[in-house]
């Protein structure tokens, strides 16, 4: 015998009107949770400014619509929270002596909406798109941008010249993150700015097997793994990388009253998403005698008798 959860209850019990309210209700505080949340965290100058840049998001993703006013605030806010990590990034990169005009890859783009945002912020910028989806491809090239159809584990095959990779909410649909990052390491990008969800505890996702949905999945809507903070760290210094920034942006205010609001976020989406700027750092990586080179497959063993 199976124990149902919240949701299984009230659509067994409650009449499709009271089901709906409830949705509403719930979207309404979620809402309001981000606003604060944003506030909180010195997010609401971006958040403003960037409708002025891209009025549209409707269609940022490819297998749904960002439609309702709930919606539209968290995947905005989300935005400032990623575009902030660039701007910080950008600093670096100057202040490190990399002259413009610089070249930033975003890895996993699925609209071209971030490259917009950051081609009116910073003037002499170059930009490439990446995704494996080629809806997504199509999209950002009728906006007149650079867009390649690649697989982001060969990304290293397209000749592509980087400054400054990005990728936001990309690293948990890859069977393989470690040989990606590692891959990545050893191109002409100095900085990698980053997102994926937050979790306190790791966990595999696979959320469509686990939950019993037997539908048809892709690479947009996959979790493979969702990691912690910590988890996440010890694959980049393994494969290359090292912090040079991060942050915990949480979709609800910190302030004690409000994180009653935690738990709601964990069972509706994630309480928000890790951001880290990583600069190359061989220290971990050379000491696996086991990597072969980018450019050359792994042979493949005879089985043993």
């Amino acid at each position: 015998m199976t124990t149902m959860g919240t949701a299984q209850l009230a659509k067994r019990y409650l009449p499709t009107s009271s089901i709906q309210i409830l949705r509403d209700i719930r979207a309404s505080v979620l809402k309001r949770s981000v606003e604060a949340a944003i506030r909180e965290q010195n997010l609401t100058e971006l958040f403003i400014r960037l409708p002025s840049i891209v009025s549209d998001i409707t269609d940022q993703y490819s297998t749904y619509k960002t439609d309702t006013p709930f919606l539209q605030t968290q995947v905005r806010a989300l935005h400032a929270f990623q575009i902030s990590l660039v701007q910080k990034a950008m600093e670096m990169a100057h202040h490190a002596g990399m002259g413009g005009p610089l070249t930033i890859v975003d890895i996993g783009d699925s609209s071209g909406t971030h490259v917009r945002y950051l081609k009116a912020l910073f003037s002499d910028l170059n930009t490439h798109s990446i995704n494996c989806d080629p809806l997504a491809v199509a999209k950002i090239k009728k906006l007149g941008l650079s867009a390649i159809h690649a697989q982001a584990e060969e990304l290293e095959y397209h000749s592509i010249k980087a400054d400054i990779y990005i990728s936001f909410e990309m690293l948990e649909h890859l069977y393989s993150p470690v040989d990606f990052l590692r891959r990545l390491s050893e191109t002409s990008g100095q900085l990698f700015v980053l997102t994926v969800p937050f979790l306190r505890q790791s966990r595999v996702g696979l959320h469509h097997i686990r939950n019993k949905r037997h539908a048809t999945t892709s690479a947009e809507t996959n979790h493979i793994f969702e990691l912690s903070p910590q988890d996440w760290e010890l694959l980049f210094q393994h494969s290359g990388w090292k912090i040079a920034y991060r942050y915990n942006y949480l979709q609800y205010p910190r302030f004690a009253a409000a994180r009653l609001l935690k738990h709601l976020w964990r069972t509706t989406d994630f309480e928000g998403f890790f951001g880290v700027i990583l600069v190359k750092d061989n220290q971990w990586k050379k000491l696996n005698a086991d990597w072969f080179p980018s450019s050359e497959p792994p042979q493949i063993l005879p089985a043993s008798n």
